[in-house]
């Protein structure tokens, strides 16, 4: 580039502004004054057309560069196979990546050595022998042929029907000659299908077979996923279905690939997501057996500091007393299996299927630990069902309450995520507690121990007193508060 020349010349002298001084270069120079003496400038006015000039001079500098590795890279031939090393993924939640979690990291991997140790410790010396039954792990997920019937009968009603429905729906809605009641018709239709296979068909395979807590929870927070992506799917297709205008305007479906592919990936919006170029195998590897090993260290969790503990105490009478004790014993695994579900769903098992499905938008949780109040802890802790309620529950609200009650649409939506945690939780445990209201900041330890004192307590409540007679005050109502046995 020749600055003193042609549209250089011209960009450094023209402008609304005053004359740049002596410094400016010669063409600019001779083109405002001739042959003739410059005038005099004040001392700050020259320092200021020094500056101007320098600044100048270096964006110069920087777009000469730009220009000659880009001209460089557009030569080069591209290349066909992947490179070595597979670039970060945009808005990756890359954890181990921050040097300061990893040293947390390497901590707790030695606590898990140090449980391991002590539990074949206990057994040798105790029963001269080394003792991995793992019993916990086949009690909790017993009956898994049921839950993969159950997963694949739901996988499959949302993949088909929704979007037939969708199809019957697109192809009819211009055409019909009462649109608004055949949406009525078809809209009815599709809850009613929705609340037999979505709705009663996993409660009823829970209740009937007699699931497990982890087999229960596989169903049930699989039901809940079904129902928020047909829903984010089915709310995202309508609108280009309603403004088309055929046979003018073409009407375009989304795929029924884009939709398989949306009901495998971790996201539960429709928003688009940049692709990753190649899938890494090694690091799908990797999550998944952290993910096993997050399992393995909550069982040894369960079995060290929390089954001793309250097969016990669940038999005395509930105090306040024994409720102190409880919390404070149940703090520190509390706060364990906190941060292990934490790091085994949010961090493993979603970055395992996104790196499968080569979804790059990683975001599925922000510094939630950093948190100094519940809204903030609200939206860091799982930023996907976060974005969902925003997107789907939030925004709809506010719209419906005509952009006049902020405050009404936030606490519907928080009223509607706690009733959907209670749901889960008790059909997962198989009683009412309902602690997951409380105001208390979730992020805290004492928090998750009190949350694990009391379901504890409960669990092991329900098995030593059972109910003589079921009523509704019996079911609502902890038994721990009137064991007495």
């Amino acid at each position: 580039m020749a600055p003193e020349q042609g549209t250089g010349s011209r960009s450094g002298c023209g402008g609304k502004g005053r004359g740049r001084g002596k410094h400016l270069p010669g063409a600019c120079w001779d083109t405002l004054w001739g042959d003739h003496s410059p005038p005099h400038f004040p001392s700050g006015q020259v320092v200021k057309l020094e500056l101007l000039e320098q600044v100048q001079a270096q964006l110069r500098d920087v777009l000469d560069k730009a220009m000659e590795e880009a001209a460089q890279s557009y030569l080069q031939p591209h290349r066909k196979d992947p490179p070595t090393q597979h670039p970060s993924p945009p808005h990756s939640s890359g954890l181990l990546e921050v040097e300061h979690f990893r040293t947390f990291y390497h901590i707790f991997i030695a606590m898990l050595c140090v449980f391991i140790l002590s539990t074949v410790a206990v057994d040798v010396i105790n029963q001269g022998s080394l003792d991995l039954d793992f019993d916990l792990f086949i009690f909790a997920f017993g009956c898994l042929p049921t839950v993969l019937a159950t997963w694949l009968v739901m996988f499959l009603y949302t993949l088909l029907v929704p979007y037939k429905a969708l199809q019957l729906w697109a192809g009819s809605y211009h055409t019909v000659r009462f649109p608004r009641l055949f949406t009525a018709i078809l809209l009815e239709a599709l809850l009613a299908c929705h609340a037999a296979v979505l709705g009663y068909y996993p409660i009823y395979t829970v209740i009937q077979h007699q699931l497990p807590a982890a087999s229960r929870f596989i169903v049930i927070l699989k039901q809940v996923s079904f129902l928020m992506k047909s829903h984010s799917f089915l709310l995202e297709a309508v609108p280009g279905i309603i403004h088309a205008k055929p046979p003018d305007g073409e009407m375009k479906l989304p795929a029924l690939s884009t939709y398989l592919y949306f009901l495998f990936s971790p996201a539960t919006d429709q928003l688009p997501s940049p692709r990753t170029p190649y899938v890494r195998w090694k690091y799908v590897a990797q999550n998944f057996a952290k993910f096993l090993g997050c399992l393995f260290y909550s069982y040894f969790i369960l079995e060290c500091l929390c089954i001793p503990v309250f097969t016990n105490m669940s038999k005395q009478p509930f105090s306040i007393k024994t409720l102190v004790l409880s919390i404070f014993n149940a703090t520190l695994p509390g706060t364990f299996l906190l941060l292990l579900s934490f790091f085994a769903f949010l961090q493993c098992w979603l970055n395992a299927f996104a790196e499968m499905l080569r979804f790059a938008d990683r975001t599925f949780y922000k510094d939630w630990w950093n948190s100094t109040s519940f809204a903030t802890y609200y939206r860091t802790w799982n930023v996907v069902v976060h974005d969902w309620l925003c997107y789907y529950v939030y925004q709809d609200l506010f719209w419906l309450f005509r952009g006049r009650s902020r405050v009404a649409a936030m606490l519907s939506v928080f009223i509607m995520s706690a009733i959907v945690h209670e749901y889960v939780i008790t059909l997962c445990f198989g009683f009412f507690y309902p602690v997951n209201c409380s105001p208390s900041l979730p992020s805290s330890e004492v928090s998750a121990g009190i949350q694990v004192c009391l379901y504890c307590q409960e669990w092991y409540a329900q098995i030593h007193c059972p109910l003589e007679q079921k009523t509704f005050w019996g079911l609502v109502t902890p038994r721990s508060w009137s064991c007495r046995s």
